[in-house]
């Protein structure tokens, strides 16, 4: 099923962290498929979080505007209860309804190849503040509101497969436990929303482009490939339009609840789905992760996009 130009016309979708990378991707693709979306995140026009990034919420919503959906940019701390109060109480009154909840907040500096007594506690705590704290403030004020009608659908973004992240050391001990901490996070939920009629999954892209990624690379999305010179196995990443329509894909799905507890990626869904990423590939990144670079063998990207 590919994603449907006006699909998801009359849905409203809150996509939390949607500043950059993944979050942008989705409320994009969610866009093309006619929904109203609110964009949140710390980067407006006029402030910046401690990413100390360009890309703002206003961006992203203009975007999901010329994609032919609804982009209502709002600046929240995901950490601020009152702040995220604010915000759900603002999608009632203006919307009455929320349809997919979408927690793909992050914004954290990591330190990598570090152990727990290595790491700063202090960063290594607001890590975990900033990718696991910020999905249950969300949850906690946004599902009353998304299971006042049966169908919702919550989507924890994350970054690995429960399969994944259960045999593999993901670099650090604090990026570990969030990345971990998530995933569990969508499983709980889907025992929580099941008696209401909805639906929670989690999700991770594949090594993705993001525009932080393409900038540690020296690349733009126009000649992305050039990176595989020094990181041959960059050649199976993904632009954040994939886990965009997979995000599409699931929310105009009528038997989604099929997928309820589920750990999905981007490339399973795409199987599933018949999406493309925007270059018409299906890069299938987890699976290649596991058989190609994990094992040590050369790039080789032959029969997983």
């Amino acid at each position: 099923m590919d994603t449907s130009p006006a699909g998801l016309a009359g849905k409203v979708a809150l996509v939390a962290g949607g500043t950059r990378g993944a979050g942008r991707g989705i409320a994009v693709q969610l866009g093309v498929a006619g929904a109203t979306v609110y964009v949140t995140g710390r980067t407006s026009g006029d402030q910046r979080s401690e990413m100390d990034r360009p890309e703002t919420i206003e961006e992203t919503a203009a975007l999901v505007d010329e994609a032919g959906g609804h982009g209502i940019p709002v600046r929240v701390d995901h950490l601020v209860a009152d702040e995220v109060a604010a915000l759900v109480a603002r999608i009632r009154d203006e919307q009455g309804r929320l349809d997919i909840l979408v927690n793909d907040i992050w914004g954290a500096e990591i330190e990598w190849n570090k152990s727990c007594w290595e790491s700063s506690l202090d960063t290594g705590l607001h890590t975990l503040r900033l990718a696991v704290d910020t999905h249950a403030i969300t949850s906690h004020f946004a599902i009353p509101l998304l299971i006042e009608r049966p169908g919702g659908l919550v989507i924890e973004v994350s970054d690995g497969t429960d399969e994944y992240n259960a045999d593999t050391y993901r670099v650090s001990f604090f990026f570990d436990l969030a990345k971990a901490s998530v995933n569990r996070m969508a499983f709980a939920l889907a025992h929580e929303l099941e008696p209401y009629g909805g639906t929670a999954v989690s999700l991770t892209p594949g090594w993705l482009r993001s525009e932080a990624m393409l900038e540690a690379y020296g690349v733009t999305e126009a000649n992305w490939r050039d990176a595989t010179a020094v990181q041959p196995h960059f050649a199976i990443s993904e632009t954040p339009a994939y886990v965009g329509r997979a995000v599409a894909a699931l929310a105009q799905d009528s038997d989604v609840t099929r997928w309820n507890g589920k750990s999905l990626s981007s490339g399973q869904l795409a199987q599933e789905y018949g999406f493309t990423d925007l270059d018409g590939s299906r890069p299938d990144a987890w699976r290649y992760l596991t058989e190609v670079q994990d094992r040590g063998k050369p790039a080789d990207v032959t029969g997983y996009r």
